[in-house]
């Protein structure tokens, strides 16, 4: 994340990542603070393991676009609602990207969409990984009708 005030976003898609037993490590990374920190997490990402990076920012939200030029990983930006613009500067800053660099973008606040994706990501190629979202797919839908059940009871 770009700030450690985004933690209060972002640590959902920590909690995700936990729940469904994946590996992950947080780190706070500003685009504009340490770019000599941002060059080198982005290039040696890949080397050190990664699979994916869950990226976000508030305001300019230059970090998951960043990061997806200096990697070939699939980058999931987070845009990080601020104070001001409701988050909208954010989510046009990330989603705007050129042609050739992709980040993939969740909506405003939606770490844990972004935790879920990553591990979709991973369930391509993981079977376990993809067993276990498959099962949480099947829990979602079990929620949703026990939900149904109680409106009905309750008419």
């Amino acid at each position: 994340m770009g700030s450690d005030s985004d933690w209060r976003v972002m640590s959902d898609a920590s909690q995700i990542l936990t729940d469904f037993g994946i590996p992950h490590e947080v780190e706070v990374v500003s685009a504009h603070r340490t770019p000599d920190k941002l060059l080198s997490y982005g290039r040696e990402a890949r080397a050190r393991g990664l699979r994916a990076i869950i990226a976000g920012a508030g305001g300019a939200a230059h970090l998951p676009g960043m990061l997806a030029s200096l990697t070939a990983l699939p980058v999931i930006g987070v845009p990080v609602q601020l104070a001001t613009l409701d988050g909208m500067d954010s989510l046009l800053s990330i989603v705007q990207m050129p042609a050739g660099i992709p980040v993939a973008t969740v909506s405003i606040n939606g770490a844990r969409n972004a935790g879920l994706l990553a591990t979709r990501i991973l369930g391509a190629s993981d079977e376990s990984i993809g067993d276990r979202v498959e099962a949480y797919a099947r829990e979602l839908e079990a929620q949703v009708e026990e939900k149904n059940r109680r409106l009905k009871d309750s008419l």
